[in-house]
């Protein structure tokens, strides 16, 4: 098995969609000649022409826009968002449009699109370049949300996304652009969109989280057992919409206990709907009360700052601490 990057192993799964449908296509901000400001889409411009690989203005709207009209025409449209911070002005074509034209159209008309969306922080990026946009659009029926943590998932997510005929929003937590994993990129036994998985398994407390969080929930996990004994069971969701709730329901009825881990502002956070869920299917089983360890009730701060916004891993495990003492 070869050793790849989340960045090669997304490229992958754009280079392999290109050339398994022709109705595939990859739009947006300096993903052709340049390859992507993270080179994600390095090389796809040659191998596969300006007609299927192509720049887009600086504008994230028409983006959006366009990107519904040819889904409409029957392509596969893979567009991409070049920060998170940047797809804010797209909001109304995926609000108003994207996300309700199955419904508009009393599901007839299938809406095929993704939009590409690296988010989150810990890059030292400057402001705009590190929000975490993601529980506006979960919070939108009739979107799909991915936001897969390692390479391999990556690859597998990406694949599932540009084939599935609904619209997906996919996040690319920026900070695991160059995270490595051993692997074979191939969707032989792919997970369907929905579908989480354990992570980590452990017996005395369940830990949630999505993304670049996973990595830091498994460290604390690993601290927590090294230190105190406490084996927590570190689940990523993968999908935020739809979720997983019987592998969530299950993990926690098995632990009685939770931690959600999440980079987002704590209100109104997805991490609150996660807790909700939990809450409503294993009331009766839980030991203590659920925990959010977020970023903070604030714009995102200044590179400088960012260390001391995004949840630690120390934090995390205070958290863990806090309800398997409680």
């Amino acid at each position: 098995m070869a050793e790849i990057t989340l960045v090669k192993a997304l490229n992958q799964a754009l280079r392999d969609a290109l050339a398994e449908d022709d109705r595939a296509l990859v739009l947006g901000e300096d993903v052709g000649r340049l390859g992507g400001v993270f080179r994600v889409t390095d090389g796809l411009q040659d191998e596969f022409g300006t007609g299927r690989v192509f720049d887009t203005p600086l504008a994230e709207s028409a983006i959006a826009g366009v990107s519904l009209g040819m889904a409409l025409a029957g392509w596969h449209p893979v567009s991409e968002m070049q920060f998170d911070g940047f797809s804010y002005p797209a909001l109304d074509q995926v609000i108003s449009h994207i996300a309700k034209y199955r419904f508009r159209s009393r599901g007839r008309q299938p809406v095929p699109l993704v939009i590409r969306i690296p988010y989150a922080g810990g890059v030292g990026a400057a402001e705009h370049h590190s929000e975490s946009p993601e529980a506006y659009y979960a919070h939108t029926a009739g979107l799909k949300v991915v936001v897969p943590s390692s390479p391999v998932d990556a690859y597998h997510l990406l694949r599932s996304s540009i084939a599935d005929p609904d619209p997906v929003i996919f996040f690319e937590p920026k900070s695991r652009y160059w995270s490595k994993e051993d692997g074979e990129l191939s969707t032989n036994g792919a997970p369907p969109i929905g579908t989480g998985r354990i992570v980590r398994p452990g017996t005395d407390c369940t830990v949630v989280s999505y993304g670049a969080m996973v990595a830091r929930s498994l460290a604390a996990a690993a601290r927590a057992s090294e230190e105190q004994g406490i084996e927590v069971q570190v689940v990523d969701l993968r999908s935020l919409v739809p979720l997983d709730l019987d592998l969530l329901s299950e993990s926690v009825r098995r632990t009685g206990r939770a931690v959600v881990v999440h980079e987002a502002p704590m209100t109104a956070g997805f991490g609150a709907e996660v807790v909700a869920r939990i809450v409503e299917d294993c009331f009766d089983y839980l030991e203590a009360p659920v925990l959010r360890v977020t970023g903070w009730d604030i714009p995102y701060p200044p590179a400088t700052l960012e260390s001391h916004y995004l949840p630690s891993v120390d934090r995390v495990l205070g958290a863990i601490e806090r309800v398997t003492g409680y």
